[in-house]
């Protein structure tokens, strides 16, 4: 009988974070899934509050296509206050913390 020798995974053991890190894409991965659950949380609240997307930016003070732009799960650039203003016509705030 022979030994069948395994190479070991460089990979086994270490966390998806770290293994994003190795890879330099872990602040862009982080960006855009934050601003999925964002945008999605946006959408279900508006559902919630029976807003339509035209109702939504008459009451934000905005046009439709940045309303567009901030529910868009691939779009990351929106600012905190277009985000703060979606929160408060929904009834919630934004919370942010530097961990």
């Amino acid at each position: 009988m022979s030994k069948i020798r395994k190479t070991k995974n460089p990979h086994i053991g270490s966390s998806f974070d770290s293994f994003l890190k190795e890879e330099g894409i872990y602040e862009d991965v982080q960006t855009t899934a934050i601003k999925r659950v964002l945008a999605s949380q946006l959408e279900r609240a508006m559902k919630a509050h029976k807003l339509t997307k035209m109702e939504m930016a008459k009451r934000m003070k905005t046009s439709r296509v940045q309303l567009d732009r901030l529910l868009d799960p691939d779009n990351d650039s929106v600012t905190l206050a277009t985000l703060r203003r979606a929160a408060a016509v929904v009834g919630r705030e934004v919370r942010l913390e530097l961990v």
